[in-house]
Parts: C-alpha cells; structure tokens; sequence
C-alpha cells in the first residue's frame, strides 16, 4: 500500500493511519510472544526435565518473579501431570522432536516446568488477543481491509456495523490483557531463563551492522521520517552514530543465488530494476547439487552501501536506542541491570532474544495510546478513514514509481513498484529473512545468519541445538526461501501481476 500511495502521492486519512498502527502493533505482540514460547523457548527448556520438578518450588519460584495468578503449587502439579501423559504415552504432542536431556541445557527443573507452564498458557492467551487484528483486519496474518488510500473498515460511533464506542471498548480490553501477559509472564520468564545463559551473550553477534526502516507513523505523509520506532542505520555496532536510511542504497546480488542477472552475478541491482525471475543454468534441480562456493540458496543478498545488514527487534531497539527513544532507554536499561551485562551484550543471540521481548513490552503499552486517538477524533467527528483523491486511474501520470518502508515483526520489509498506463510494471520486495537469510555477496561478504554462527560451541553434533539457538533468534521465515519447481527445474506456474 504505502509503495503505491507513494508513487501516486496518496495521503491517508488520520484514522486509517492510527488503525494500521494498531494491526501492526498487535501482530508485533502477538508474533513476538508466539516466537518466544512456541518457537525459540525450547531450545533453552528442557520439556522432560520438568517432570522432576517439585510443584510447590516452582510455584515459589514463580511468585518471586511475577505476581501472576496463575502461580499456585496446584496449578503446577497440572501442568507437570499433563506432560507427564503426553510422555507416558509416547505421544509428546507439541513437544516432539526435542533435544531433551541435552548437556547445553542448564535450567533448574522448577525453572522448566515454569516455563512450560507458560509455553501452554501462551497459546490460549495469544488466540484470545489476536481478535484486535481480526476485527480491524478481518484476517490473521495478511490483513484484508487495507485500501490503497486508507482502509475499509468504516468508523461510525452510531452505526453497529461499523468501528464504534462498543468495539473499541472490547479491543481495550483485549489490549489490557495483552499487555499484562507481556509485563507479568513473558518479561520475567525472559528474564529469569537469560540468568542461566549469560554466556550466550558472547556468541551469535553476526554482521555488526544493523538497519532498521521505522515503523509506527506519527502523522500522514508518505515515508515520513516521524515515526514512534525510528529509521536508520548503525555500523559497526556503534550506538553513537545512527545513520539516515536512504533507500537507494539497497540493492541485490545474486551471485551465490540461483538466479542470474544479463549483466552478470558480479552485479547488484536496485529493487525498482530488480527481476526475481528462476534463470538459473546450472544443473537442475540446483539443490540436488548444492556447491557453496557456487550458487546455493533461493534468497538474494541485499546490501546497503554494499554492506550486509541484520534487520529484525534487535535492529529496531539499537537504532531507537542510539537515537535517544526514552522509553527504549528506560526498558533496556532495566533489562540489562537485571541480567547484570553491560550494552555489549546487545549483540549476540542473547541480546536479540532480549531485544524481542523489550520491543513486545513498549508496542504492547502503546496500544491503548493509539484506541485513545482514534476515540478523541471520532468524539470530534473525524470519521474519514480513506482518501478519494486520484482514486481514479484516469488521474494517474502515465509513468509513475514508488517505494514503502515498513517494518514487520520480523524486521525491515521494502516494497517497490513502478507503474505504467495504469498498470504494475514492476514489482519488487525485499523481506526481513532475504537480509537475515542471504548468502553471500560478490565480494564474498557472508549474510548475517552466516555470520552469527561464526564460533559458535556445539557439544553433540547430531544435536546441534547451540545452532538452533541462533538461528532461531533471528525469528527466520523459511517462505522466504522455498520455491516449488518440477524434478527437472521448470516453473509449475507463472503469476502475472496487473
């Protein structure tokens, strides 16, 4: 949307802004939450270890942390019974596949029936709070009601099929709900499991290079530079300097990618000159002869200014951090205070972990601060929540382009459109796992995924958990890099945008 808005020098209405920010705020909440307890907290938990533990010591543990209510010795020993049958019967549901009685793992047994306690709290808690985004958005994840020009979804105090006093109530209160979890459980489970793994702040540092596009708008202009979470750029990990993003510095090689530009793999192209078309030569199916001194991955390798960058919650909290953002100060702080590490320990898997949950508690305490906007404009009458100007394509230029930032949950994503006679004449997007993901460059440069596993201590190779412990902190998208072909390497089908 903000691609297209751009290139048609589009303004959105006030509402529809401050309903996008609330979409989006949840989805950070909500995804953030989901990523630490049903996809990352596991290689830090030992699932069966919990069965040792002493119900009443977890519940003491719990209260020392939090004063959460679900902390009681009766509500332990529930948890720890109902693991107990899922191992019994060989059947371990959600926590099959695990590396239990791993030697990397270093919780107490409390420590990981608590955890796991929590792990099944979270999946009721996130499908309850999730309701914000599907009654602004219609759908979770890819919301249906964004319009070129604002959204769809209509504003009206005095009408019940619209946005109005009743629904906002009930989104407040979802929002209280989400917020309390995030302060009560997730901040000091955080916490209390990065104690046992302090040392993980040496390992996992990756690129040094961070880039975060913004996200949040303040007000209504295209690519605005007020934005709550800010744009920028650090290098080197100096928090000192933050840097103005300028997009066209962005560009893609596809040297170690299985694509091919005319001009040769030595060469980056900008997103607006980008192809994504499947050119590859080589022998086919390309994975079936994987050569990383070749070509070896489906994902490109952005670069800004010629530099790998890590994008993602870490990116984002660095650069809101360097650029003075006071809550981000206040809670960073905090957190490492607690943890007792000093700023460096930022870069690493610990810190990015870390990170996450920072940016899941300041999104999560904004919320009621956007439904307190769109309540004080819809008290003054302001209930415009899409623009008709040049919603007719007859006022359209014949040529026409454009750029949006915005910054998923997972990090920095970029769209790029050009138009042509009304129509899409170009269409490129660079997601948060393509910077993350990337291989390497033509100048050998390795992405930040490659980059962090760098020294990283594996105690048992077939169970190479430290490595999951990495990769998952950077929350990848494995969509991002899976294409579908026939046993000998022709497209199955081709989609034409118009």
């Amino acid at each position: 949307m903000r691609a297209v808005e751009d290139a048609l020098k589009i303004k959105i209405p006030d509402n529809a802004r401050i309903i996008r920010n609330l979409i989006t705020g949840i989805q950070y909440v909500q995804d953030h939450v989901i990523h630490f307890y049903h996809l990352h907290a596991l290689d830090w938990v030992d699932v069966v270890s919990a069965l040792k533990a002493n119900p009443a010591r977890t519940a003491a543990l719990a209260q020392t942390i939090s004063n959460w209510h679900n902390s009681s010795k009766a509500y332990f020993k529930s948890v720890q019974d109902k693991v107990k049958t899922f191992v019994e019967s060989g059947q371990l549901g959600p926590f099959a596949n695990g590396y239990w009685g791993h030697p990397a793992y270093k919780l107490p047994a409390e420590a990981n029936l608590m955890a796991v306690a929590h792990y099944l709290e979270a999946l009721d808690w996130q499908r309850d709070v999730i309701r914000i985004q599907a009654l602004l958005g219609a759908k979770n994840p890819h919301a249906q009601t964004y319009l070129v020009g604002g959204m769809s979804i209509p504003v009206d105090p005095d009408s019940e099929s619209a946005l109005n006093a009743g629904s906002i109530a009930f989104i407040s209160g979802l929002a209280k709900k989400a917020h309390e979890f995030v302060e009560k459980v997730y901040i000091p489970d955080l916490l209390a499991i990065a104690s046992f793994y302090k040392n993980w702040a040496a390992y996992g540092g990756g690129v040094g290079n961070f880039l975060a596009c913004g996200e949040f708008p303040n007000d209504n202009e295209n690519n605005t530079e007020n934005l709550w979470l800010p744009r920028g750029i650090i290098r080197n990990k100096n928090l000192s300097k933050v840097e103005p993003l300028d997009h066209a510095k962005i560009a893609e090689y596809v040297t170690h990618s299985w694509y091919e530009y005319p001009e040769g793999d030595g060469k980056s192209r900008h997103p607006w000159d980008g192809e994504t078309n499947f050119k590859y030569t080589g022998p086919k199916p390309p994975y079936k002869m994987l050569d990383t001194d070749k070509k070896y991955s489906w994902i490109k390798a952005p670069r800004y200014n010629n530099l790998p960058m890590e994008v993602g919650p870490l990116a984002r909290m660095l650069v809101a951090y360097g650029s003075g953002h006071k809550r981000v100060k206040e809670v960073v702080g905090f957190v490492l205070k607690k943890l007792g590490v000093g700023p460096e320990a930022l870069f690493s898997t610990l810190g990015r972990t870390g990170a996450r949950g920072i940016e899941t508690l300041v999104t999560a305490e904004m919320l009621p601060v956007w439904l307190d906007e769109l309540t004080a404009n819809m008290k003054k009458g302001d209930l415009r929540i899409h623009s008709t100007d040049k919603w007719d394509p007859a006022t359209w230029p014949k040529e026409a382009k454009g750029y949006g930032l915005l910054e998923a949950p997972r990090g920095c994503l970029g769209h790029w459109v050009k138009i042509s006679d009304g129509k899409i004449d170009n269409y490129q997007c660079v997601v948060p796992s393509t910077w993350n993901g990337s291989p390497r460059d033509s100048g050998g440069r390795r992405g930040p995924y490659e980059a962090a596993l760098i020294g990283t201590p594996v105690a048992d190779i077939e169970k190479p958990v430290e490595i999951l412990r990495t990769i998952h902190s950077f929350d990848p998208c494995m969509a991002c890099a899976v294409h579908v072909l026939d046993p000998d390497g022709r497209e199955i089908v081709k989609i034409k945008v118009v």
